[in-house]
């Protein structure tokens, strides 16, 4: 969703799963630890490698890989996620998801003449928008937009209904058209 640079931001920590924003299956993710910091890890998971007889150079790898017997395809697919994405200038392909999502969250917004809850303003939102909606049976207008329109999309209640919006490469002004359409339909009998 957007660049990340981990030798810039040097952070203590990162985690990320690789399913959503770089199109690699579920199931791959990544941890990095800074180098100094790496002996303060244990594995979350302790199986018959965690202390191997055949070490590799970093003590931290041999502890994090090697947990138990688990199929590694997912992980193996993440190089090939990263090259699909350089070839098909995804920074290009990341604006025009931004572009959706404003979209949409312009026609949201308009629809239910709720207050935007960020500037407008790629710094506040990338290629996904929570939008606040009017008091409504959320459980209700989340089933009927999956029953009757085939929209999955999160729709929930925190202190007030809410409707949250990610859009990937392979969505399409269509889809975002088709949302608005649903809501405008449905906001009204889920009230």
């Amino acid at each position: 969703m957007v660049p990340l640079d981990l030798r810039r931001m040097a952070p203590a920590y990162y985690t990320g799963n690789c399913h959503k924003w770089l199109s690699a299956p579920k199931g791959a993710g990544f941890l990095y630890v800074r180098k100094e910091l790496q002996d303060l890890m244990e594995p979350l998971v302790v199986s018959w490698g965690w202390r191997p007889t055949d070490p590799g150079p970093s003590r931290f790898i041999d502890e994090q890989e090697r947990q138990a017997t688990k199929d590694p395809a997912a992980y193996l697919t993440v190089p090939a996620a990263i090259a699909y994405q350089a070839e098909h200038d995804w920074p290009r392909v990341r604006q025009e998801c931004h572009a959706l999502v404003r979209q949409a969250r312009e026609g949201i917004l308009e629809l239910t003449g709720e207050e935007a809850i960020a500037a407008d303003d790629p710094r506040w939102f990338a290629q996904m928008a929570a939008m606040t909606l009017p008091e409504c049976d959320t459980e209700a207008l989340k089933s009927r937009l999956w029953d009757e329109y085939r929209i999955e999309i999160p729709v929930g209640r925190g202190q007030r209904p809410r409707i949250r919006i990610s859009v990937q490469g392979y969505n399409t002004r269509t889809d975002i058209e088709r949302l608005l359409e649903a809501l405008t339909k449905l906001l009204p009998q889920v009230r």
